[in-house]
């Protein structure tokens, strides 16, 4: 099992009072809120983070998303570029998950910026496609409807000329190229990896299964995260004639170690600033983003929410993972039997954990639990009984 840092690059730094002002911390939260010196001294600590995570041995993670103060990172190949020239000695992974291909007006700059990173790290990234979450659509001025189709399309069009050796011309329904001739090619042949993020939609999970990708879920509670990964595991021997192993599966939690139990529920729960944001509903879910009966499921239950779950039902969910070293792991240990995961996202900051706690999370993480999580076996998929929301 492998274990990757990562985080959102997050600005914590608003008004407390913003969704009352200003309506949502995503799209409306005006940027004359954000102070370009400490934005300065935000991105210099965390790319510090992910050099020292780098060298205690952990594998990288980066994402994007725009117009919010939950994630200063706007381009992943920017800080991808950022992180490797600042590793470059190091073998690390490096995944970028993701771009959110139905928001690329380009998708071949997705496949030439993704080779060249690869081809300037010497084969070590890894790379992640997503549909984008609901919030995406406003700032990228997208038709929600229209998404999984482009993204799709997108897929199949990067994975052609990633390929191909030759030009072709690509005529589909979003997308149309006379020449499609990709430099440089990747260093890895004939690409990296590919991984790609599901949501909650069991049909994405199934189409990823069918092109036998990694496949990753993100702060989805156990039972949920069980589906999408039997959804997938049902398309993919359906289609290559074989189980999927704990390789094709990749879970994000938050995540802090401690010296104790009690220091990391005490210390861990300011990670909690990401999950108790709050984007408008019109942002979250445009109409046409998601399926009416998901929408009317979700808006009649917002206690079985997680972001309106308390630390301790986030940490019973799995979501949250946190705790001793021996509780660390024996909660990764669990994790990897019961859904069958073979690489651990850790959202080690996400808000105001100060840069001391954060570097202690991680290398204690790094030297007593990484070490052990190596060295579980393929797992045990099981039953278990659902986590109940109290309160």
């Amino acid at each position: 099992m492998e274990a990757y840092h990562f985080t959102e690059f997050p600005y914590p730094y608003v008004p407390e009072d913003y969704y009352e002002r200003y309506g949502s911390i995503r799209v409306t939260l005006p940027n004359q809120l954000f102070d370009p010196q400490i934005g300065a001294d935000l991105y210099e600590r965390y790319l510090d983070e992910y050099v020292f995570a780098d060298e205690m041995g952990l594998n990288l993670m980066v994402n994007e998303h725009h117009q919010t103060a939950t994630c200063l990172d706007v381009s992943l190949s920017i800080s991808a570029a950022a992180i490797i020239q600042r590793t470059r000695k190091s073998r690390s992974r490096v995944l970028l998950l993701g771009h959110p291909l139905p928001h690329r007006d380009n998708p071949l700059r997705v496949a030439e910026e993704t080779a060249m990173l690869d081809v300037m790290s010497r084969g070590r990234i890894e790379c992640g496609f997503v549909r984008g979450v609901g919030t995406e659509i406003h700032p990228a001025n997208t038709i929600p409807t229209y998404t999984v189709e482009k993204m799709r399309e997108a897929h199949d069009l990067i994975h052609k000329a990633w390929h191909s050796g030759e030009p072709f011309s690509w005529e589909g329904k979003f997308y149309h190229y006379r020449f499609v001739n990709v430099w440089p090619r990747p260093y890895q042949q004939p690409h990296p990896p590919i991984w790609i993020t599901g949501g909650t939609s069991l049909e994405s999970a199934r189409w990823v299964g069918r092109l036998g990708h990694r496949f990753a879920a993100f702060l989805t509670p156990y039972p949920k995260t069980e589906e999408l990964f039997n959804a997938y595991r049902e398309a993919y021997r359906e289609t290559f004639h074989r189980d999927a192993d704990s390789d094709r599966f990749g879970y994000l939690a938050l995540c802090y170690t401690a010296e104790t139990d009690e220091a990391a529920d005490r210390e861990g729960k300011e990670l909690l600033w990401y999950l108790r944001t709050r984007p408008a509903d019109w942002f979250r879910t445009p109409p046409g983003y998601s399926p009416v009966a998901a929408m009317v499921k979700a808006a009649g239950d917002p206690k079985g929410s997680v972001r309106a779950a308390d630390w301790d039902n986030l940490k019973q969910f799995g979501v949250v993972i946190a705790g001793s070293p021996d509780t660390v792991f024996e909660k990764v240990k669990y994790l990897h039997e019961r859904c069958g995961v073979g690489h651990l996202l850790m959202m080690n900051q996400a808000g105001f954990l100060s840069h001391e706690r954060t570097l202690k999370s991680i290398e204690l993480f790094a030297k007593e639990v990484l070490p052990r999580i190596r060295e579980l076996g393929a797992p045990a998929v099981a039953q278990h009984p659902e986590p109940v929301v109290q309160g």
